[in-house]
């Protein structure tokens, strides 16, 4: 059977070319995908940036560690501690210590990311005056980067600056380059608010230092330093690490750091294994979706190949064959097939993985360093898979052929009579009951698992398959609706195209799985994050009752002078929160953490309407604080002992209990039990019989020289209108991107290999008095009838899916309305539709060069 298996190959080489380049494009896939995924498993350790001069560095307790019984739980700290005065004085008797301070710069043209620090830490990167000389007085700095120019007015919130001198930049470079930039002259700059430093008084920058990768620095004067950030959570020692740690010693918390140790003293020391942990998910969501798709794609793309040969099979019974020669031969062209394409895919994947790593890092989603490493297990992943999806491919639709008698074979080779097979209607209602039932426990166990990520990716697999195995039922009655209308027209085109597409049930059901498998997933995944997007910024303004709400500028905290001036203005209740945090153990072995907001009660219960299902906001005290039901202790009145956002443990009261809506609904305390917290927002009521514009003009009065923004309740929910978060949202960007472009190619090759198999009935319409433009008509419009099946198929897994999400929303007491991307399907189905007009065209028009007469007596 092997030598009759491959003259078919010779034979029928359209049918098997279309079967090789899905084949092989789905292990391409495959193997990018786990060699990316094999790359980004491991971080090289990092290396020290602004403290790789240090001789010694202290720091300050930055994390919470709980013993359990299953080990030390460890957390970061929302408000790190300071290293202990004792401890500072211990220090200072053995040598020089230099305390370091970080704290944001603004200035109008400059970058926004500016971070200001004492010149004496300069030392420590170590940067160098290129030009000019170190800052003396208090208007005085040293600047990296070349965002100032000679003679540039620099316009901030308020006053301008001007730089005046010259600007000589001598080189440039990536990060971990090092480029010199130098900057001579005069700024008129220098005001502060907070921890930010602002144009508004005068400044001068005297010098300028070599750029560094990692930051954009802006460095002043010690004592001005102090001054505008008080407070200090590391410092540097020049002296011996051993006495250093003696000198420390029952300090809690406190770390002292040397040799590579020193980039956890860097501010974000865990950027690059944070940035591989999110792309270990990313290639994670997107090789399991794209795994899927190539499954399902070369699996229906292999059934339909040999479902197009039944002809054939009918033949070769009538001459003698046996239904296993014939179940060998097909699974021996299978294996043939599958090796050689399998094999390409895996070259394809080596040729294709290190430039998706290139872009990765163009766009800033892995770190600079990232390339492709050199696992094997990718390739014998995707190879072995790509091979076994070959011959279970075919093994469904050999075993039917085998068993088909003679006559009955080449008594069906015309019309699909029986497309749905005994089997394959178990298997479907089986997967179809499955996703039921898991709905149905995840709304009544724990409805905030269907708005994980995970779930709402891994969810619309299982519809889809399910309903692509049911397809065959529902294809011959949803083609007769969808052309229910041309069908009326005058003429017999809009008739004759509902009776091809309703008779080649087959032939319909595997054009139309990869626009299904498509259109599902960018209503599933882009519609998920817009329905639960949707969701938050609902509950964001349900939540809100105040008629201002107030942010500081650049993200940084309000000073006591400001919040003295809001607090002073008639006619306003003013309610100021802190982010923090609060850690609790639960089941005795999992320390959780949970956002907390640190309030005033009586401000806080005047502007803002929390979810409280049990107790009263009113109730909150310095003893006490708010949760919400995820915790597990969660009975109003119950104590429970928690760890505070700078590591204090303390017993407090259960105040009120929350609903869990979305996940974003947090902790309350008080501000007493948020230590080290600066205050973010101010939420501001309106006074019985107050003027709202004139509270208004007194707020932006009081913010002015701080530049806070003074926002109504309106502009405030659509300026905090969640957005999903880049890695998420360009994660989903490659999956849809990998499947639309798969699919596009697997619709071009499965429109191919339908178009030629129907040479015949081309020619048996040119006969019949046909033109060559209406028979091309006809098959393009066909080919938008099956797309419109495999659309409205797609729509009805993504809806599903959305309807369970929706459900679980209500559940949480986050009611919203389901957001279905009709841009994104609209263009998903427009790239199908002209996909598979464009490759249904060509080939019958090829085709149809011939004579007709030729064409009707081609054998097959």
């Amino acid at each position: 059977m092997l030598s009759v298996a491959l003259s078919t190959l010779r034979a029928r080489w359209v049918t098997f070319v279309g079967s090789f380049v899905a084949l092989a494009l789905g292990v391409a896939l495959i193997a990018v995908m786990g060699l990316s995924l094999a790359s980004s498993l491991n971080a090289p350790d990092g290396k020290p940036e602004r403290f790789a001069a240090a001789p010694v560095v202290v720091k300050g307790a930055d994390t919470l560690r709980v013993p359990t019984a299953n080990g030390v739980r460890v957390r970061k700290l929302a408000q790190p501690r300071a290293v202990p005065a004792g401890a500072v004085a211990k220090l200072k008797k053995l040598g020089t210590v230099v305390e370091d301070r970080s704290f944001a710069v603004r200035a109008r043209g400059g970058p926004g990311d500016l971070v200001g620090h004492p010149w004496s830490t300069a030392a420590f990167a170590p940067y160098e005056i290129d030009a000019g000389r170190a800052p003396r007085a208090a208007d005085e700095v040293v600047v990296s980067g070349d965002w100032a120019k000679p003679g540039e007015r620099v316009r901030t919130d308020r006053g301008t600056v001007r730089v005046v001198g010259t600007v000589r930049v001598v080189g440039t470079g990536r990060v971990g380059a090092t480029g010199r930039v130098v900057v001579t002259g005069r700024v008129v700059a220098t005001g502060r608010t907070g921890a930010t430093e602002r144009v508004g008084a005068t400044g001068r920058v005297s010098g300028a230092v070599a750029r560094r990768g990692f930051e954009n620095a802006v460095f002043y004067a010690d004592e001005r330093a102090a001054a505008l950030s008080p407070r200090s959570v590391q410092l540097v020692v020049d002296a011996d690490a051993a006495a250093v740690r003696e000198a420390v010693r029952g300090s809690t918390g406190v770390q002292v750091l040397t040799g590579d140790a020193r980039r956890h003293a860097d501010a974000d020391p865990d950027r690059d294994s944070e940035a591989l942990t999110a792309m270990n998910a990313m290639f994670g969501t997107a090789g399991g979706v794209t795994g899927f798709v190539s499954v399902f794609v070369v699996a229906s793309t292999f059934a339909f190949a040999v479902a197009q040969r039944r002809r054939e099979f009918g033949l070769l019974r009538t001459a003698g064959a046996t239904p296993g020669q014939i179940r060998r031969m097909v699974l021996a062209e299978a294996l043939v097939v599958g090796v050689l394409a399998s094999a390409t895919g895996c070259v394809l994947g080596a040729y294709g993985a290190p430039r998706l790593a290139a872009r990765m890092v163009d766009g800033g989603l892995a770190p600079g360093w990232f390339t492709i490493g050199d696992a094997t297990w990718p390739y014998h992943l995707a190879f072995w898979t790509g091979l076994f999806v070959a011959l279970c491919g075919v093994v469904a639709a050999s075993w039917r052929a085998g068993r088909t008698a003679p006559v009955q074979a080449l008594g069906e080779a015309s019309v699909d009579t029986r497309a749905m097979t005994r089997g394959r209607r178990l298997s479907g209602l089986v997967l179809l009951a499955t996703a039921a039932v898991t709905l149905v426990l995840a709304l009544v166990g724990d409805p905030g698992e269907l708005l994980h990520r995970k779930t709402y990716v891994s969810r619309p697999m299982l519809l889809i398959t399910a309903v692509a195995l049911l397809a065959p039922v529902v294809v011959r009655p949803l083609t007769r609706l969808i052309a229910w209308l041309p069908a009326r027209l005058p003429g017999a085109g809009g008739m004759l195209v509902r009776e091809n597409a309703a008779a080649g049930v087959r032939r319909t059901a595997a054009i139309a799985a990869p626009v299904l498998v498509t259109v599902a997933l960018a209503g599933s995944l882009l519609g998920a994050t817009a329905t639960l997007n949707e969701a938050k910024a609902d509950e964001t303004r349900r939540q809100t009752a105040a008629a201002f709400v107030v942010t500081p500028a650049s993200g940084a905290g309000f000073d006591a002078a400001t919040l003295r001036g809001l607090r002073e203005v008639s006619g306003a209740e003013v309610s100021a929160t802190a982010s923090s945090a609060v850690y609790v153990l639960e089941d005795g072995v999992s320390l959780a953490k949970s956002e907390a907001r640190a309030a005033d009660p009586g401000p806080l219960a005047a502007t803002t309407r929390l979810p409280v299902e049990a107790g009263r906001t009113s109730d909150l005290d310095d003893d006490s604080l708010i949760v919400n039901r995820e915790w597990q202790r969660h009975t109003v009145g119950q104590r429970v002992w928690v760890w505070l956002g700078d590591g204090t443990r303390k017993s407090l009261r259960i105040a009120a209990v929350m609903t869990t809506g979305t996940g974003d609904n947090g902790v309350y305390v008080t501000s007493r039990n948020a230590p080290g917290a600066t205050v973010d927002r101010v939420d501001v009521a309106l006074a019985a019989g107050a003027d709202a514009h004139a509270v208004a003009a007194a707020l932006r009065a009081a913010v002015d020289s701080s530049g806070g923004q003074v926002l109504t309740k309106d502009q405030w929910v659509r300026a905090s209108h969640p957005e999903t978060n880049r890695t998420t949202r360009l994660g989903l960007l490659l999956v849809l991107g990998i499947a639309l472009l798969y699919t596009g190619i697997s619709l071009a090759n499965t429109m191919v290999m339908a178009t030629s198999d129907r040479v015949r009935d081309l020619a048996v319409l040119r006969l019949a008095g046909a033109t060559r433009w209406q028979v091309l008509r006809l098959v393009g419009a066909e080919a938008l009838t099956v797309v419109a099946v495999g659309g409205v198929l797609g729509l009805l897994v993504a809806g599903l899916n959305l309807l369970g999400m929706w459900s679980a929303l209500g559940l949480l007491s986050a009611p919203t309305t389901i957001e279905i991307p009709w841009t994104a399907v609209g263009a998903v189905l427009g790239a199908c539709a002209v996909t598979a007009v464009v490759w249904s065209v060509i080939p019958a028009a090829l085709a149809l060069r011939r004579r007709a007469v030729e064409l009707s007596g081609v054998r097959e």
